[in-house]
C-alpha cells in the first residue's frame, strides 16, 4: 500500500470516473487503474462497484476513503513540517471566499500579500459556503474566508474581524426619514436578498428574526448580487442590508441612501477557515497578520451584535 495508490482512490471517489481521475492526477488511465487494482488484490476487498454508471464506492470502499484521506492529509505534514522548520512560506495555497466577501476584501489584501509573500502561489475560488465546507472536509481547498460561527467539528475558525451591517434606504421609504435605525424597524416583508445559498441573506433573516415571532419567509425580490440589490432598492423596489465594507466604494448619490443602526450596530463574524488537521499553517498565518493589518484601518466599530449566518427555527 503506498500514499500514491490512496491519492488516486481519492481522486476516483471524488470524480466517479477512472478517466477524469487518471486526468486530475497527471497519468495514464491504464497507470492509475493498475495502481487501484493492486491495492484492492493486497486488501482482498472491492473499493469501488465498476458495475455502477457512474462508479460507486462500496460499504468497504466508503471507510477506506474516509481512512484515506486522512493518512494522505497527515502525509503532507511532513512537507509543512520541514517548510516551517526552515521558515517557508511558499507553494501552492488554495483558498476559498465567500461572495459577500470576495469583491471587498481581497483588493484590499491581496496586492500586499502578493508582495510579501511572493512564493506563495494563491488559486482563489469564489464559492458559497456550503461549497466551502465541503471542499475544506475533502481536501480541495486549503482554507478559506466565510461568515462564522460554522459549528462544524471537522473545521477550525481564526476570527479576522467584525462587519456590521448597513442598511440601504431609498427615499421613498417608510424609514428613509430616520437618521439611524433599530432592528426592531427591520420589516422583512420589504427588503430585498440576496438568493438562496447567501450566507448574508441568511444573517439577514436571523436578524428579522430577533424581534419577530413569525416572519413572512416569501420574498418578491432576490438577486445574485449585492450590487443588483442596490440597483433595486434605488428603484424604489425595497430596502436592504449591505455589508459595511460594500459601502466604502459607493458613489456620492448611493452613499445619502446609507442609514446606520443605533449601537450597538447587527454584525456579522468573518473568519479564516480550515480543515482540524491543521495543514500549511505557515501559510495560513500569513494570510491572517496581513488581513488583520488592513481591516485594523478600515473598520473602526467596537461594540456590535454578532448576528450568526446558521438557520434559527
Amino acid at each position: 500500500m503506498t500514499i500514491t495508490q490512496l491519492y488516486y482512490v481519492l481522486a476516483v471517489a471524488e470524480n466517479q470516473n477512472f478517466t477524469k481521475a487518471a486526468e486530475k492526477c497527471f497519468v495514464t488511465q491504464p497507470t492509475l487503474s493498475m495502481q487501484i487494482q493492486k491495492l484492492e488484490d493486497q486488501l482482498d476487498v472491492q473499493i469501488f462497484d465498476r458495475s455502477k454508471k457512474p462508479i460507486e464506492l462500496t460499504e468497504v470502499g466508503k471507510k477506506i476513503v474516509t481512512q484515506a484521506r486522512n493518512i494522505v492529509n497527515e502525509s503532507y505534514r511532513i512537507q509543512d513540517i520541514v517548510d516551517q522548520q526552515k521558515g517557508f512560506i511558499g507553494g501552492e495555497f488554495k483558498l476559498g471566499i465567500i461572495p459577500t466577501v470576495m469583491p471587498t476584501l481581497l483588493p484590499m489584501f491581496l496586492k500586499n500579500f502578493i508582495k510579501k509573500h511572493p512564493k506563495v502561489k494563491l488559486k482563489i475560488e469564489e464559492l458559497t459556503t456550503e461549497e466551502i465546507i465541503n471542499k475544506i472536509k475533502e481536501g480541495h481547498l486549503d482554507a478559506a474566508i466565510a461568515a462564522t460561527p460554522l459549528e462544524e467539528e471537522d473545521i477550525k475558525e481564526r476570527v479576522l474581524y467584525f462587519e456590521p451591517f448597513v442598511s440601504y434606504i431609498p427615499k421613498n421609504h417608510r424609514l428613509h426619514i430616520n437618521n439611524k435605525i433599530n432592528i426592531e424597524d427591520l420589516d422583512i416583508n420589504d427588503m430585498l436578498l440576496l438568493e438562496d445559498g447567501h450566507c448574508f441573506r441568511d444573517g439577514v433573516i436571523n436578524l428579522c428574526k430577533i424581534f419577530k415571532d413569525n416572519p413572512d419567509d416569501k420574498f418578491q425580490l432576490e438577486s445574485g448580487s449585492i450590487e443588483t440589490l442596490i440597483k433595486l432598492s434605488n428603484e424604489g423596489l425595497g430596502m436592504t442590508l449591505l455589508p459595511y465594507l460594500h459601502t466604502l466604494d459607493l458613489n456620492e448619490k448611493d452613499t445619502e441612501n446609507i442609514h446606520y443602526f443605533n449601537e450597538p450596530p447587527p454584525a456579522r463574524e468573518v473568519s479564516l477557515i480550515y480543515h482540524k488537521s491543521e495543514l500549511k499553517m505557515q501559510i495560513i498565518e500569513a494570510l491572517q497578520d496581513v488581513i488583520s493589518g488592513i481591516i485594523r484601518g478600515a473598520i473602526a466599530f467596537q461594540n456590535v451584535k454578532i448576528i450568526s449566518p446558521l438557520s434559527k427555527n
